[in-house]
């Protein structure tokens, strides 16, 4: 590509972007923004009316002076769509969504029923019932983003792992350009949900951002000056792998490397639930004593029992949370975030869990950080995953 044609797309790209911020916009204000001569930018404008990513509004409106008012120019957001998918260990779930994050069509099914079958065949299938149910022409798809719950190596495409699909070495767009016939990009699932909140959620307009998933497991999604910070393996913001206390790690905590770090085991949802059932086994009196002998606790149980004022569901959750204070404290120090995103299952219980972690971190921060729930929840993941095709394809309308 000469130059001049770089030039001229990357120009062009700046345009777009300027519309789609702060439109209704006229050419003047888009040439003053952003440091482009007025008639290149009106030629720049030109094509993009022609391309259709975006139209005109106000010819020959009056002023109260009686002269014209300038012409406003606004972003298409159905000049094209996008899908995303969100591949968990328990579901999956597929979207449709025009270029503004707007849901047009949504799917998902139970991942375990088509693990073996495979996964790819049914997410095509579901996107076929979607595109014929909306009436969208399959030619106005960019592509697919994809988020996956393990480590992935982005350039190639290839699953290293991911424990809760049983994929190993996975050639994840190999095996979807099987079955769809779009571009097809892929990252961790956490790294996804953090660019989802920053496109549409708790973190927009935020360019250095923490995204904390805190589920049965807990990983981490880092943006730095806007973009996705993925380490040298594509491993990065391992944050579940954390140590929060030396003494339990050295004489209690026996690594397993390939399922949960030190931060889970005292943290995630899942060890919620073990430490209560560890704790009512040996409290004969406690109501739910069968039930911890039989069947066991689940995190759920904890946060439930916690919000009745059961005494040991609030110790056990009151433990759990100053292990993750300590551990937002250090991945803050090292990144200095403007905001920190909080999501997962275990944030449902936010209204217990959110005050005492301020408490802590605003204490023994240097400097204070936003703590935020996420915005956007279950949808982060699929919403994140749209945003992270509009980053990585290399179309006329590359987002940021």
């Amino acid at each position: 590509m000469g130059k001049n044609v770089q030039l001229k797309s990357l120009n062009k790209r700046k345009v777009l972007q300027c519309i789609i911020d702060h439109s209704p916009i006229s050419r003047a204000e888009i040439a003053g923004k952003i440091n482009i001569s007025k008639p290149t930018v009106s030629i720049l404008v030109d094509e993009l009316l022609q391309e259709n990513w975006i139209f005109e509004k106000g010819i020959g409106e009056s002023t109260s002076q009686g002269g014209r008012k300038p012409i406003q120019l606004f972003f298409n957001e159905k000049a094209a769509y996008v899908i995303g998918t969100d591949i968990g260990g328990t579901k999956v779930k597929t979207m449709i969504c025009d270029l503004s994050g707007n849901i047009l069509a949504q799917s998902s099914f139970k991942t375990r029923q088509y693990l073996e079958s495979g996964l790819m065949k049914q997410i095509a299938k579901e996107i076929n019932t979607m595109v014929q149910k909306t009436g969208i022409e399959p030619e106005k798809i960019l592509g697919i983003g994809a988020g996956v719950p393990g480590i992935t190596d982005t350039s190639s495409g290839v699953v290293i792992e991911a424990p809760s699909l049983n994929w190993i070495r996975y050639p994840f767009i190999k095996e979807a350009k099987k079955h769809l016939p779009y571009p097809v990009f892929v990252d961790n699932d956490v790294n996804v949900a953090a660019l989802g909140e920053q496109w549409l959620g708790s973190a927009k307009n935020k360019q250095n951002v923490l995204f904390l998933a805190v589920g049965t497991g807990i990983g981490s999604g880092i943006l730095i000056h806007n973009q996705l910070y993925r380490g040298s393996t594509g491993a990065a913001g391992e944050i579940g792998y954390m140590v929060t206390d030396k003494n339990h790690i050295k004489n209690e905590f026996k690594p397993v490397f390939h399922h949960y770090g030190y931060l889970e085991s005292v943290a995630g949802g899942k060890s919620i639930g073990d430490s209560l059932t560890r704790l009512i086994k040996e409290n004969p009196d406690h109501p739910l004593h069968k039930q911890a002998e039989t069947t066991g606790l689940t995190g759920e149980n904890a946060f439930r029992l916690a919000e009745n004022g059961d005494k040991d569901a609030i110790s056990v959750i009151n433990e759990a949370i100053e292990h993750l204070a300590y551990g937002i404290i250090n991945a803050a120090s090292l990144l200095n975030p403007e905001v920190i995103i909080l999501g997962g299952g275990v944030f449902k219980s936010s209204a217990i869990i959110l005050p005492k972690l301020r408490d802590i971190v605003n204490h023994y921060l240097p400097s204070s950080v936003e703590l935020k729930i996420s915005q956007l929840g279950e949808n982060a993941g699929v919403l994140g995953a749209v945003s992270l095709f509009l980053r990585e394809h290399d179309s006329t309308i590359t987002f940021k």
